[in-house]
């Protein structure tokens, strides 16, 4: 999330003014933050907010995001929304410096300043080189999956958010109107929808990935209804699903050689000087590295990181070993590795 208190520290600010019940100002997360914190820079380096994360992002093929932020000067907030994120759009050159190839936008805030405020955010992302999916000028272009690298090794992102993350039903992108990929719930006709799409779409040898904005934003318990629409997900030919919305790491699944992130958590927010939550350690985060080969992943590593004045460092060795012990999965060993990642092995 590189809106709000992020984008108050980048090169080009935008307004700050917030439409929020208690917080009228993006500058009072900045000063939240430096409160728990010390001070933060202003017109901070293109590098500044990805700090350790920035060399395995921009070492990867394919580096995917869920961006959930809309990325606009324009617009109007969105009636009767508790919080409204943007970026102002000179500074989407902090998303092209950490090599990002896709911006997933089916979640709940790329619609925070209306139909205006999307128009902007796709214009401005696709202007930049970024692939996008998950949201478009109509359901088409919403669906449409984004693709990553050469016509002999693609991989395919779809993304989709479900009213279980908080996405409104009208931002549902419709045949005439713009908007975000919504599923309605998690069931097997809804699986399968998903995985006729992905059929119909992918090519042999494509990697695909179906991204989606699901669940609530805290609590390590998966649904047994999320679980079994992965693994039908997975069943029906998809390769990686990427799930998002929860704050903080959720346990992972290896299933058939194919990867199952149910809530990758979040990597940049401006959330440091808010309060609660503790048991969760919500100053926590992960990269994800997967490799695949002949569409089977054959190695998974982590790489924890810890936000501390809207920058993202080595965590303790206490917060790595407990990072460790949430992601893993009963028949599955979360360890050590070099240079401080964690190593998956099932």
């Amino acid at each position: 999330m590189t809106g709000r208190g992020i984008d108050q520290v980048m090169h080009d600010p935008g307004d700050a003014g917030l439409h929020e019940r208690w917080v009228k100002s993006s500058l009072d997360y900045v000063r939240l933050a430096e409160r728990a914190s010390g001070p933060i820079p202003r017109s901070v380096p293109l590098d500044y907010i990805w700090g350790v994360a920035l060399e395995p992002l921009a070492s990867a093929d394919a580096t995917i995001i869920n961006l959930e932020t809309a990325v606009t000067t324009r617009g109007s907030p969105w009636p009767g929304k508790g919080i409204h994120y943007r970026m102002h759009p000179a500074n989407v050159d902090y998303l092209a410096r950490a090599e990002v190839d896709c911006c997933v936008l089916a979640n709940n805030h790329v619609l925070d300043w209306s139909q205006e405020g999307l128009e902007e955010t796709l214009s401005v992302l696709l202007d930049a080189g970024f692939a996008v999916t998950g949201a478009g000028h109509d359901l088409g272009e919403a669906m449409r999956p984004a693709v990553i690298g050469p016509a002999a090794s693609r991989v395919l992102v779809f993304g989709l958010g479900l009213p279980s993350s908080g996405v409104p039903d009208l931002w549902a992108a419709t045949g005439t109107s713009g908007g975000v990929a919504t599923l309605s719930g998690t069931n097997r006709r809804d699986a399968e929808q998903v995985t006729d799409v992905v059929q119909q779409t992918a090519r042999f040898g494509d990697l695909t990935v179906v991204s989606l904005h699901w669940g609530p934003n805290w609590g390590h318990e998966i649904p047994a209804a999320h679980r079994r629409f992965a693994r039908t997900l997975i069943d029906g030919g998809v390769h990686v699903v990427h799930g998002h919305s929860s704050h903080h790491p959720l346990a992972i699944e290896v299933y058939r050689d194919r990867l199952i992130l149910y809530g990758c958590g979040d990597l940049i927010n401006d959330y440091e000087g808010i309060s609660g939550h503790t048991a969760y350690r919500p100053r926590l985060g992960l990269v994800y590295l997967a490799t695949f080969a002949g569409g089977k992943l054959v190695s998974l590593e982590l790489v924890p990181v810890y936000r501390h004045r809207f920058r993202l460092e080595t965590p303790a060795r206490d917060d790595v070993g407990w990072l460790a012990r949430m992601v893993g999965a009963p028949g599955m060993q979360v360890a050590s590795g070099d240079h401080g990642r964690l190593v998956v092995n099932w």
